[in-house]
């Protein structure tokens, strides 16, 4: 009976959803359990084998147009390049760990620890990145010998059925059950909300409620918090290389990603230069009564425009009745405020971007801080600079989980060719974003790990007081005594 069929039979939704999950989780355990003593080059093969089902040429330009068709949100070659490149990246980044039996030793502690898989992951995957996020948290939850269950926005659910089915297909050629890879093919808010109570460890990306139920559903879940980057650009940075990686960040995909340049701040010593830089890139600077007239298109009744995200630039000006010039791919909002009043200083999910002058790095820290107080808390920033000193202290001063150094932003912090972060869509962003981790989220999250402790071959011994609290710290209790 297929699924639709299903849902048509019962007509209590909260009912149909349990029954439906049930079923869905039974054959995610069987097929769990027949995986769950591989040889780390058996699971290896399985993930080689399900990247390349939907990454090779011919899948991935078939994929990146079907998402496209079916979503209506950002382009074909931000698409292409997710399925075609980001997965084999994120395959690469993870192919020779190891994750079966002994995976890390520590000899000064006499311990080892033993990987061993949680279960069934529950999976939420985005309408915005819908071509890529099922593969990678698949590739993320095999590895670590467990099943997966994916739950896809109702805007992507073919896109999320279509991806599924070609992993499962790559699974069965590979001799392991196709069932470690399962859709639900109808998506609603109940299915979904059963999916989290009854499955081991929930791997939550998706709008803030959707994160914030897999918190309160009673399973061990990881969750992302709300993207709002916001970079800044120095009077030590190479002007050139910042402009145009800029516009191939706020660009990439029409901005999907939540790691697109949201704000970008300006030193006043190289404001003009930087600005005439970017509109030279493809951006389009607006004026007040512009700014007034996207505002009221981008922000309906106080929320998101759903119908501006991941729409491109000419679009979205002509909602606004706004008429844009030949050749220019991004909205540049000049702004001074944060918050509530100035809604461009939060997340737009669009090629739009406010932009903030400032005096120096710690006027830009501050105002980082600010406007990620708003949205963002906790998600990322970047700066384009060449002075150590600015980097560390952006580093050190901003409440962020990751900076990104001289790169575009939105194809950086989930991990890139060119740096050493992980590779993921699911971004933790620690206690400033509401999360339990700053992790870029991989294979190792969604495992248990044993603790094998020995002896210590000589035991430890506590030190004399004197250098174990130091004399600063005694002197300070024996002048309170003599007091």
């Amino acid at each position: 009976m297929s699924e639709a069929k299903k849902l048509a039979d019962i007509h209590e939704p909260e009912e149909l959803a349990r029954q439906h999950i049930e079923e869905l989780i039974a054959r995610s355990r069987a097929a769990q359990a027949q995986i769950a003593d591989y040889t780390q080059a058996q699971v290896d093969n399985l993930i080689r084998a399900m990247v390349y089902a939907v990454a090779k040429e011919d899948r991935a330009e078939e994929i990146a147009q079907f998402t496209v068709d079916e979503t209506q949100l950002g382009n074909y070659s931000g698409k292409y390049l997710k399925i075609h490149r980001k997965t084999r990246a994120t395959l690469m980044d993870i192919i020779n760990d190891k994750s079966v039996g002994v995976i890390e030793e520590l000899p000064e502690r006499n311990i080892y620890k033993i990987a061993k898989p949680v279960g069934v992951i529950g999976a939420l995957s985005p309408s915005t990145n819908p071509e890529a996020t099922p593969v990678i948290k698949a590739i993320s939850a095999i590895k670590g010998r467990n099943s997966i269950i994916v739950a896809p926005h109702p805007r992507a659910k073919l896109t999320n059925k279509k991806i599924c089915d070609y992993m499962r297909d790559a699974l069965e050629r590979m001799g392991a059950p196709a069932d470690l890879v399962l859709a639900i093919e109808t998506p609603s808010l109940e299915l979904t909300h059963e999916l989290m109570r009854q499955c081991d460890r929930i791997l939550a990306t998706g709008g803030g409620a959707m994160v914030n139920a897999a918190y309160s559903s009673g399973t061990p879940a990881l969750g992302v918090g709300v993207g709002n980057a916001v970079i800044t650009v120095d009077d030590t940075a190479d002007l050139d290389e910042a402009a145009e990686k800029i516009r191939v960040s706020k660009t990439l995909d029409l901005a999907a990603s939540c790691s697109s340049d949201n704000s970008v701040l300006l030193f006043s010593s190289i404001y003009d230069e930087m600005l005439a830089k970017l509109q030279r890139e493809g951006g389009y600077v607006l004026d007040d009564v512009e700014k007034e007239k996207l505002k009221n298109t981008i922000w309906k009744d106080g929320y998101l425009n759903v119908d501006i995200v991941a729409q491109p630039a000419h679009k979205i000006a002509g909602m606004a009745g706004i008429e844009l010039p030949e050749g220019k791919q991004f909205l540049i909002v000049p702004e001074t405020g944060t918050g509530k009043e100035h809604p461009f200083s939060g997340e737009k999910l669009s090629v739009t971007m406010a932009l903030y002058k400032v005096e120096n790095i710690d006027e830009a820290i501050a105002l980082t801080n600010d406007i990620q107080s708003y949205q963002g808390q906790g998600h990322s920033c970047g700066i384009y600079s060449y002075s150590d000193d600015n980097i560390l202290s952006y580093a050190n001063g901003t409440h962020t989980s990751r900076v990104m150094v001289n790169q575009p932003q939105a194809a950086s912090n989930s991990g890139n060719l060119w740096n050493g972060m992980r590779q993921t869509f699911s971004l933790g962003c620690g206690s400033w974003g509401g999360n339990s981790t700053n992790n870029n989220i991989t294979w190792r999250d969604l495992i248990n790990e044993t603790w094998v402790s020995k002896p210590l071959a000589v035991t430890k011994a506590i030190p004399e007081d004197a250098e174990l609290f130091g004399a600063e710290v005694m002197a300070r209790f024996e002048d309170q005594a003599a007091g």
